[in-house]
């Protein structure tokens, strides 16, 4: 089987080589570029399966690395790095796309557990039985073909997106906590940042509904989490 290729981008040589022996260590392929602008011919050549994203970077910063990728439909799994307390620069980093951040100092293990559970869901194929399409209201979902279609027309989701609509939609009207979302769709087995369940859940409002402030499909539960329903069910939550 040939090992996973995950390229680091990082311009403190310390933290790069810490990252990078510590990945090889578990078996990882690992290939290191020390500025933004280097990842996208190292993409090009090296095709990582999983990107490790410090923000502060020289010549493109990590929010403009994230941008142009997705701008190109490459939805190659971003994790990113940042040494900022801010809740506003993390939320940004998932804006601009990227599926999980860190804030260092990290622990090598818990990034490794991150890349191992988002590489797992990225590469899991439907199980027997769990390829037939599933429609709720206007949306249909291909699992075989990672697909998705509102109202007709295919919509771009990245993976991770995927993921939560499609375990959503398996639990259709059931209540569901963040942290069982995190279990769920992030494979976290320890206690994760929640705000990375809102972040994906409002990308995805702004995908499917026709008012992603007015939702039909992707409701929240006050104080507890979210739970999707049939559109033409909203009307016994009031």
């Amino acid at each position: 089987m040939l090992k996973k290729k995950i390229l680091v981008v990082d311009d403190e040589p310390s933290i790069s080589m810490l990252i990078e022996f510590n990945l090889k260590l578990v078996g990882y392929d690992v290939h290191c570029v020390y500025d933004g602008e280097s990842v996208f011919s190292a993409i090009k050549e090296y095709r990582p399966d999983l990107i490790v994203l410090d923000l502060m970077l020289p010549k493109v910063d990590g929010f403009q690395v994230c941008r142009r990728l997705r701008s190109q439909n490459n939805l190659v799994p971003i994790i990113m790095l940042t040494a900022m307390h801010d809740l506003s620069d993390k939320i940004a980093g998932l804006d601009n796309g990227a599926d999980d951040y860190m804030t260092k100092p990290f622990s090598p293990q818990e990034l490794i557990s991150r890349i191992q559970a988002i590489l797992r869901r990225s590469q899991l194929l439907p199980s027997a039985g769990e390829d037939t399409p599933v429609t709720i209201g206007e949306i249909e979902i291909l699992p075989e073909q990672r697909e998705v279609k509102v109202r007709d027309e295919f919509i771009e989701l990245t993976p991770k997106e995927f993921d939560l609509l499609l375990f959503l939609c398996k639990h259709r009207g059931k209540v569901l906590s963040r942290q069982q979302l995190l279990h769920g769709v992030w494979d976290y087995h320890f206690l994760g940042d929640t705000r990375i369940v809102d972040v994906h859940i409002s990308h995805l409002r702004d995908k499917i509904e026709n008012q992603a402030r007015n939702p039909e499909y992707i409701v929240t539960i006050r104080n507890v989490g979210y739970k999707l329903i049939e559109p033409a069910a909203k009307e016994s939550l009031a």
